[in-house]
């Protein structure tokens, strides 16, 4: 997406680190890299990865901090590439987190962000199968009857028709489990989406350039790289 064999000398900031393999990558290819995540869990989990892969290393900074936090984010400075993949639109407030984040990058620097594809009505009907599932113990138990039944038997039925055992090839390519994917649907709110034209507009009007672009027709991320081209 970025274009770019090695990011040596480039300075990064991944929010929403997770479980902190795209700093990870990130630092491999030579950037000196700060990430951050809302989640303590999630902060410990990137601190772990430095430990095993680079440890002690002063380029690269781990900490706990809200995109939704001006003042923390004040204190970060400005970076070369800022990415944040698949985390704003579960922020609450998607519109100010992604101003946030890009208000972060530098001149001539480059913003990679992934969004929830806006499919309307569907993407309202998940919102409120979320939000029932979310409701409590009823919701959560009603939820997750109806729909991990259905998520398990489509599964069988591509396993069938694939002639493959799709648990196994998910959990190799994800690197974790079909099922705790399922559950970790259900239960993903905030939950907010966006059409492509909807983010291009946005950032165009902020000063960014739009630099490249991957789309999906169904639910999942359209994945964007902006390149700012204004101090706006």
């Amino acid at each position: 997406m970025l274009g770019k064999d090695n990011l040596d000398g480039k300075t990064v900031l991944d929010i929403g680190s997770g479980s902190g393999l795209f700093s990870l990558a990130a630092r491999n290819m030579g950037a000196k890299v700060r990430s951050f995540d809302y989640d303590p869990a999630s902060v410990a989990c990137t601190q772990e990865l430095r430990s095993q892969y680079f440890p002690n290393d002063s380029n690269w900074i781990i900490e706990e901090g809200s995109v939704l936090d001006k003042e923390f984010l004040q204190s970060l400075g400005s970076f070369d590439i800022v990415y944040s993949w698949g985390v704003l639109h579960h922020t609450g407030s998607m519109w100010s987190a992604i101003e946030n984040t890009a208000s972060l990058v530098k001149r001539n620097g480059t913003l990679f962000i992934a969004i929830y594809n806006d499919q309307g009505r569907k993407s309202r009907f998940w919102k409120k199968v979320k939000q029932f599932y979310c409701s409590g113990v009823f919701g959560k138990t009603t939820i997750s009857c109806i729909f991990i039944l259905y998520f398990f038997s489509m599964a069988l039925l591509s396993c069938v028709l694939k002639r493959e055992n799709i648990f196994i090839e998910y959990k190799r390519n994800r690197g974790m489990s079909i099922t705790h994917d399922w559950f970790d649907w259900l239960g993903g709110l905030p939950f907010e989406v966006a059409t492509v034209e909807q983010v291009f507009r946005f950032l165009r009007d902020k000063g960014f350039q739009l630099n490249n672009i991957k789309t999906i027709n169904g639910s999942g991320n359209n994945q964007f790289v902006f390149v700012r081209d204004t101090d706006q």
